[in-house]
């Protein structure tokens, strides 16, 4: 059999009963938002025209995520996701039943309607990282890929439905009955969350503090260069990428002299060029990597917006906007495999979380400076620079490569449990973990590379003050240190470690020489000293 007949199907993940549910679900509701955002920008189209206050609809958006996404990310590795999600569902709910409320009775304002949005935006900050973190969850990790862009491909249905039928609506019976409409969408999203029983999972240790646990989220992103990789590429698409966006509501108003109908159709024609890039992103697969495609998708977007700029057509405005949402799927579903398929699981949802954080904060500061530089400079030049420098952007970063998502990430669970005089407390520490190699002379380089390379799993999952000695007594007795915060800490250390980790150590172990193991031993910080006693002198020689 080929290999290409072993490649799962685009729509395989349907198979999965679990899967097909929540995404159903999931569409009905991203349409009912799609009513929602397109009430949202053209209602403030007329209560305050001016391009900064328009482009602040879509930075309201984004700005609470871009704040909130972390210590979400952390949350939804803490708490049950389903219980979270379902909490999101009903805040969700009453945001777009006070949108309605406000619409219906003529209460809406400027500031109220910003202040809802924002509501809104907090709300999708604390989704955004749960919801993509149960895809793994659901469908096993051979179809995982195309579960994730069909994810994608359902936001982008919704996106191709959802403008033109929230723009008529708008146009012919108001932005009141698209809130309500919106406020509805999310019964049947909370039906299926309902009925979707999550497997307990537990490790056997106490859950992570909400603060540690985001700093660790932060301390594992750093550390690992894939995760750096693909947040560039997607901050240096995303920031430019953002104009048409924030300014898209004017572009309808007053560059083509439309009105709601004609903007629900400009976001329409985004979301059925989005469809087709869905449909034909997988035939790609293997054929062209995913750097190559984010690049291509970067110049389509610059020469989108160039159009945009040039044009007063309708109908060519809905053209460029056409290859603008193949363009932007393109993008969008490539860095977020990355992303999804360089974190494991326990780290998941806060890596998604920091890798939300870029894509709406960059998203947020392109809205707020397009919107500026087009409140100065007009909107054909606001679209002309963002086209220009997103372009050039693109080009740079053509030299930071995106990650395959390769990796072996399911825990190896291969250390061994210490060797305890007695059971510590788990908050003790820190706690200095040594190991102690034997190495040859002529081996002496490479099993430093290989100890370097990784050093990284060390910090990455928890280590800090990693160092490495030698005995200068015996040369080739190395000895390898670092440091826990505590001995919970330590234990969390052990099952973090993934296969592909086990693989890095295994090079290392092999120029080891000795009929064992290298030896490893857990320090713990001494606790209670006398007033005046130096820790780090406690046993031994005084100057």
């Amino acid at each position: 059999m080929s290999a290409a007949s072993d490649k799962p199907s685009a729509f395989a993940p349907f198979r999965q009963r679990t899967f097909a549910i929540l995404w159903t679900a999931a569409l009905v509701a991203n349409i009912g938002t799609w009513f929602r955002d397109v009430a949202n920008g053209w209602t403030m189209t007329e209560l305050a025209p001016d391009p900064a206050m328009v482009a602040l609809v879509q930075a309201a958006t984004t700005l609470p995520v871009f704040l909130f996404s972390l210590p979400a990310g952390a949350l939804a590795d803490l708490v049950d996701r389903r219980r979270l999600l379902l909490g999101i569902q009903v805040f969700l709910a009453a945001t777009s039943v006070s949108l309605a409320l406000a619409a219906t009775l003529g209460l809406m304002t400027p500031w109220l309607l910003l202040g809802l949005v924002f509501a809104g935006g907090l709300a999708t900050a604390f989704m955004g990282p749960a919801w993509q973190s149960i895809v793994p969850e659901i469908v096993p990790r051979e179809v995982l890929r195309p579960a994730i862009a069909l994810n994608s491909l359902g936001v982008n249905i919704a996106r191709a439905i959802g403008p033109a039928l929230g723009g008529l609506i708008v146009a012919t019976s108001g932005a009141a009955l698209a809130y309500w409409i919106d406020a509805g969408s999310y019964l049947l999203i909370l039906a299926a969350l309902i009925w979707w029983k999550r497997p307990n999972a537990t490790t056997g240790l106490p859950p992570e503090k909400l603060g540690p646990a985001m700093a660790t989220g932060l301390r594992y992103v750093s550390a690992s260069p894939d995760m750096r990789r693909t947040l560039f590429r997607a901050g240096m698409f995303f920031v430019f990428a953002s104009a048409y966006w924030a300014l898209l509501p004017l572009i309808a108003r007053q560059t083509l002299n439309g009105g709601a109908g004609l903007y629900g159709i400009l976001l329409t024609s985004i979301g059925a060029g989005a469809v087709l890039g869905a449909l034909v992103l997988p035939r790609l697969s293997g054929a062209v990597s995913s750097g190559q495609i984010v690049f291509a998708g970067t110049l389509a977007t610059a020469g989108a917006m160039l159009v945009l700029a040039a044009i007063r057509d309708p109908l060519a405005a809905s053209a460029a906007l056409f290859v603008a949402g193949a363009a932007w799927i393109s993008v969008l579903t490539s860095v977020n495999v990355a992303a999804q398929t360089v974190l494991p699981n326990w780290v998941r949802a806060r890596g998604l979380a920091i890798y939300i954080m870029v894509f709406f904060g960059s998203m947020t500061l392109g809205s707020l400076l397009w919107g500026q530089v087009a409140a100065e400079f007009g909107i054909p030049a606001a679209l002309m620079v963002a086209s220009s420098a997103g372009a050039l952007a693109g080009l740079a970063a053509l030299r930071v490569k995106l990650p395959t998502g390769d990796a072996k990430l399911m825990p190896s669970m291969h250390w061994p449990e210490p060797a305890l005089a007695g059971e510590p407390d788990g908050d003790r520490g820190p706690v200095m973990i040594e190991i102690t190699y034997r190495v040859k002379a002529e081996n002496r380089a490479a099993f430093l590379v290989a100890l370097k390379a990784f050093s990284r799993e060390r910090r990455r999952d928890g280590g800090y003050r990693w160092q490495v000695f030698e005995d200068a007594e015996d040369p080739e007795r190395v000895v390898e240190t670092f440091l826990v915060p505590s001995w919970l800490d330590h234990l969390r250390q052990h099952q973090r470690v993934t296969q592909e980790d086990a693989d890095l150590q295994a090079k290392v172990r092999s120029y080891h020489e000795g009929p064992e193991l290298p030896r490893v031993r857990h320090l713990l910080a001494v606790t209670g000293l006398p007033d005046g006693v130096d820790a780090l002198k406690l046993g031994g020689k005084a100057d």
